[in-house]
């Protein structure tokens, strides 16, 4: 998992003035960002879970944007939703992503974390919020594991064992990556209005008419992570060891997983994670085409609040313009 901010904890019984989870340049990423500090996670925990009121509460540095997130003792984390809405939604939102942990838990190799239980607003934090077991180790944003054919070969294992689980007939239902590559245009358009100043956009628009354009194969949906980047993966050793944010797991494109190539691996690897996924051609054009859309969002929106994710946007970018890999028929 990621670093834990050791100024953060917030033992039981005692406070500490009130600290803001935000980004390493103190920007917040989102429009009326929701303040979180270790002080109200304390009171939160004391409230709604008293068994736990003897852990002590942690501040855990991440690169993630969705969520800030707390150490509750050592087995657990306490999760907080950054973007501010209705509570209701939000219940749903947090219930959804427990069903798919528990859909995964313990049907793939790797560690993923499991759902504990579902805190509800209060200490002047609007939203429900979750708690779910805490993965102990180092994500691929702070341990770069893109030169390990080993890792390659186990992120290829992940994702076969997430495909194994089937859709039961469910099919991809969401507006974001997953279904039709078309459905991006607009915030393509988005993308490329705002990164003039930092990309080469002329390049990059006339790579995604050529990508935006990729069909579906014959192949239906298949069960998929959803969101396979530098910090969702833990690894040790140049070897993967857990994946995390599991939440957004379910039926999509069969592409979609394959994002992992870019965000995650170079040229050589790249290649073993393809061969070990028996990938055509369409199905990986169509995975670097979901992989350009992600990156290209990172860039621009994290720029200033999250530098890391641009990093890793301007990364992947750099290895989609830079892959001089042959296409093969299959």
């Amino acid at each position: 998992m990621p670093r834990v901010c050791r100024r953060a904890w917030v033992r039981p019984g005692r406070l500490q003035p009130k600290m803001k989870a935000r980004d390493a340049v103190g920007v917040d990423m989102h429009a009326s960002q929701l303040t979180v500090s270790a002080e109200m996670v304390r009171e939160l925990v004391d409230d709604q879970f008293p068994r736990w009121r003897g852990l002590a509460i942690a501040s855990v540095c991440s690169s993630g944007t969705v969520n800030a997130i707390f150490r509750i003792g050592d087995l657990l984390a306490a999760r907080f939703p950054l973007k501010p809405g209705a509570a209701g939604p939000a219940r749903r939102q947090l219930e959804s992503e427990a069903r798919a942990a528990r859909e995964l838990a313990g049907r793939t190799r790797f560690r993923t974390p499991e759902p504990v239980a579902l805190g509800e607003p209060g200490a002047g934090y609007p939203l429900p919020w979750s708690v779910q077991t805490w993965l102990r180790g180092i994500t691929a944003a702070d341990e770069d594991p893109g030169e390990s054919v080993a890792f390659a070969h186990d992120l290829a294992g992940f994702i076969g064992d997430v495909r194994a689980i089937g859709t039961r007939g469910r099919t991809f239902s969401g507006a974001g990556r997953g279904g039709d590559l078309r459905s991006q245009d607009a915030w393509m358009e988005v993308c490329l209005a705002r990164s003039g100043q930092l990309l080469d956009i002329v390049r990059l628009r006339r790579m995604w008419e050529v990508m935006r354009g990729l069909p579906r194969g014959a192949g239906g949906d298949v069960m998929s992570h959803g969101d396979l980047i530098p910090g969702n993966v833990l690894v040790s050793g140049g070897r993967l060891t857990g994946v995390i944010d599991v939440g957004g797991l379910g039926p999509a494109d069969p592409a979609l997983d394959l994002v992992a190539a870019w965000h995650l691996l170079e040229p050589g690897p790249r290649q073993a994670f393809r061969d070990d996924l028996g990938c055509s051609d369409l199905d990986w054009e169509r995975g670097k085409a979901w992989a350009f859309e992600q990156a290209m969002g990172a860039v621009w929106y994290y720029a200033r609040s999250n530098p890391a994710m641009s990093r890793m946007g301007r990364r992947t970018l750099e290895r989609i313009q830079q892959d001089t890999s042959p296409t093969r028929a299959r």
